[in-house]
This record gives C-alpha cells, sequence and structure tokens, in this order.
C-alpha cells in the first residue's frame, strides 16, 4: 500500500492507494490556520494512519524544489535529507513543510520507503533559451541560477488528462496549462513536452498570487532592500504582495464576495490576476503558434468558472482553441511516479 503526503503551508493532503491497481482507497485534507500547529496536526494525522494502516510499504512526498541535483524520483536519505533542506530558502512557503512531512512520517513509519517527487522534474529538458537568465555567466555557474519551474507534477498530469479527452497522443499536442490556485503558473507545452513556464528559480516569478508579487522590476527590489533589509523584504513579496497586497485579502472567495459588495480594490485585484493570465497566454501562443488545448486547474482555475470566462473572453485568438478545466491529482501522479 502506498501513501502520498503532500504537505503544504496551509494544508495537509495524503492518499492512499493500493499498490497493484493504484486504486484510490482513501483521502483526507487539513487546513492549517497556524504554523505553531501544524507540526502536532501532522503527527496525529500520520499517526493515525499507521494505527489503521500499518502495512504501508511506501510513501511518497511532493517536494517543490529540487535545484540543480534533484530531478527524478529519489528515495530518501539523510544525506538526501541534509541536502534538500539547503533548498529551504528558495521556496520557503512549500520546502520546509515538504521536508517535515518526510521527518516525521520516517519517524512514525521507520520500515517504510519515502521517496521524494519534484515539482522542478518536469521541467528539467527546457530549452537553454528558455532557462536561461541574462546575468553574468560566472555569477549564473557559480550560484546555479536558472529557469527551474514549479507545479511540475500538476502541469505533467493536465498535460496527460488532456490527451485522453481529446482522444490525441501527448506527443501530437500543444497546450498551455494553467494551475491556477494560491500558488499560480502556465506553462507552454510543445508536442508534448514543456518549453517555457512563468515560474523560474523560485516560485515568486510569474504570475500576480494570492500573497505572492509574480513579475516585478528588480529595482524595486534592490531599494527596498536597502531600506528595510533582506528578510523584511523576502517576507514582505512572499507573503504580503500580490491579491494581498491590492486588496487585502488572501483568498480568492473573499475578493469575489468583496467585489460583490462595490469593493474597487478588490475589482482591482482581480483585474491586475486576469490581466497577468492573458499576457503569458497570449505570449506562449506566439511561441506555440499552434495551441490545441488551454487547460485551466487548481482551486481558483478549475473552481470558478467566473474567472475562466475573465480570461478567455476578449481573446479572440482563442476561437480555434478548445478549453477544458480538468481537477488535478498531485497525488495520483506522485504514486504513478513511485510504483
Amino acid at each position: 500500500m502506498f501513501l502520498i503526503l503532500n504537505c503544504g503551508s496551509q494544508s495537509i493532503k495524503w492518499k492512499l492507494f493500493e499498490e497493484k491497481r493504484l486504486k484510490k482507497k482513501a483521502e483526507n485534507k487539513l487546513k492549517v490556520s497556524f504554523e505553531g500547529n501544524y507540526r502536532k496536526l501532522l503527527t496525529e494525522e500520520i499517526k493515525s494512519l499507521k494505527k489503521e494502516y500499518p502495512e504501508i510499504s511506501k510513501i511518497g512526498h511532493r517536494v517543490v524544489h529540487g535545484g540543480d541535483k534533484f530531478k527524478d524520483p529519489v528515495k530518501v536519505t539523510p544525506e538526501v535529507l541534509k541536502e534538500l533542506e539547503k533548498l529551504n530558502k528558495f521556496a520557503p512557503l512549500h520546502n520546509p513543510f515538504n521536508i517535515l512531512g518526510i521527518k516525521i512520517a520516517g519517524q512514525i513509519f521507520p520500515k517504510s520507503v519515502n521517496i521524494a517527487v519534484f515539482d522542478t522534474g518536469f521541467f528539467k529538458h527546457l530549452p537553454k533559451k528558455s532557462y536561461t537568465y541574462a546575468i553574468p555567466e560566472s555569477i549564473r555557474e557559480k550560484y546555479r541560477f536558472r529557469r527551474f519551474g514549479f507545479h511540475g507534477i500538476s502541469h505533467e498530469y493536465l498535460a496527460k488528462e488532456a490527451s485522453k479527452k481529446l482522444n490525441k497522443p501527448l506527443e501530437k499536442l500543444n497546450l498551455i496549462t494553467c494551475h491556477l490556485g494560491g500558488g499560480s503558473s502556465i506553462t507552454a507545452i510543445k508536442n508534448g513536452c514543456p518549453v517555457d513556464t512563468s515560474m523560474g528559480f523560485t516560485p515568486l516569478e510569474g504570475l500576480v498570487m494570492m500573497t505572492r508579487c509574480g513579475d516585478i522590476d528588480p529595482g524595486i527590489i534592490l531599494y527596498l532592500t536597502s531600506l528595510k533589509g533582506v528578510k523584511k523584504v523576502n517576507h514582505i513579496l512572499n507573503y504580503q504582495s500580490g491579491i494581498k497586497g491590492i486588496c487585502g485579502f488572501s483568498e480568492m472567495t473573499d475578493v469575489l464576495n468583496e467585489i460583490k459588495k462595490g469593493n474597487r480594490k478588490a475589482k482591482l485585484a482581480l483585474d491586475i490576476f486576469v490581466y497577468r493570465i492573458q499576457k503569458y497566454i497570449c505570449a506562449y501562443f506566439g511561441i506555440l503558434k499552434r495551441v490545441d488545448v488551454i487547460v485551466f486547474s487548481g482551486t481558483i482555475g478549475y473552481g470558478s468558472s467566473k474567472i475562466r470566462n475573465m480570461i478567455v473572453k476578449d481573446l479572440t485568438l482563442l476561437k480555434n482553441t478548445k478549453i477544458l478545466a480538468i481537477k488535478t491529482d498531485e497525488e495520483l501522479a506522485i504514486a504513478q511516479k513511485i510504483i
């Protein structure tokens, strides 16, 4: 039996699969409001799993940032764990929680094999012109700066599901996949392979997100850092920006409710969110030349037909492009990789 553990900064999701057919046996999702009770909730949840399903043989973990060292699924050893912890600073909203899940699962299931599956893995073959940043080569090489891309487990799953729904081989499809949630990213996929994606060296680049700024003039960061210091600016850009920075709300349902009340800041935040997505879609359309399907997923992309319609409404270049909303299943995708 396989346990798939997906530990995010605000939620703990798990699914249990029968080993032979990957048939889902059980699942749960816990909403975590405060970082302080995260360890306690996670420990209690895994202990209850141990009590009910002591026969779990493998535990697959979503790990957001694999850096340039980890591209394919890897068995977690003390050495691997030590290397993963070095990447925490590059994905502070994700990796620390991913690693906490690995540690607690290892303690409670000491005989089970823990396997890390990376969000960055799907993008390991991005073209050099897509992943290279225009900074001095000596600095790029020394610090391993490049576009890694994130949400790769979801983007890959969406591409495969779209292929099934269209009954067309993935290697003959051009797609734009939009994972829109608390964190959001867009990927251009040509003949089944990703050629560009909106997130970069960290999950901070790209679209305007719920609390992350997305693309921003580096000059603003330099100026802010000179005034407030690195630690404070990191917190501002990751936790206080994006939709929250514009209107004060960090849940899209709250934003939509506020718009109904006539809140102009909430309306501006949504307009900016949609506009940035439209810009990326149009750019990727130019790169791909032909787009067979655009796939929307995530709590916003799949969950809100209103926002999907806002995004595609005025894009006349999409008139011959299919639009699909597919609920992503990262846990199933991870299970398929560790079987």
